[in-house]
């Protein structure tokens, strides 16, 4: 497989390895790379962590649900979203009409483990970074579940990854 005819959209917890995998897969597929995040602080003008402290996750996730669908708009490409992007419907509605959805999951010690080498994440700048991201899977995690293909991430090479992701869209186109 050298492209697809539809954008593939990469959710998932933060450290599920959405950025990292994408790229690969998108090398692989002879498609653009891009990452959500990356456009959100291009549009907004400052970092997500400002966003969130200027003017708080509410305006952050409109924000995103915008840049998302604008992005979209321009496929065929792969896009890594942020973690909480797919928690949204109208954001989940979007990737359906656009893309194939693939969540890159990832175990809890691995996610952690992955998580704590940078210090970006907003929403683990607490006191319990491994409780929270707990939390966040518990609440998550059924709704990436109804991404069109799941994918486990934990202690596996990206490349690995790439190739089982391109094994279940073969499978689903």
């Amino acid at each position: 497989m050298t492209s697809t005819p539809r954008n593939i959209v990469l959710v998932g917890l933060m450290g599920a390895g959405k950025t990292s995998v994408g790229k690969r897969l998108a090398r692989r597929l002879g498609l653009p790379f891009v990452d959500a995040d990356d456009e959100i602080v291009k549009a907004a003008g400052c970092s997500i962590a400002e966003i969130f402290k200027k003017f708080g996750e509410p305006a952050f996730r409109e924000g995103e649900r915008r840049v998302i669908a604008r992005v979209l708009d321009g496929g065929p490409l792969v896009l890594a979203t942020g973690g909480g992007a797919f928690m949204d419907p109208e954001t989940r509605d979007t990737i359906a009409d656009s893309g194939i959805s693939v969540w890159l999951d990832a175990d809890l010690e691995t996610l952690y483990q992955r998580t704590r080498r940078r210090n970006v994440r907003p929403l683990l700048q607490n006191e319990d970074p491994k409780g929270t991201l707990e939390r966040l899977m518990a609440q998550r995690n059924p709704v990436y579940a109804t991404a069109d293909i799941t994918v486990p991430t934990a202690n596996e090479r990206p490349d690995a990854t790439v190739e089982r992701i391109v094994q279940a869209l073969e499978a689903v186109q």
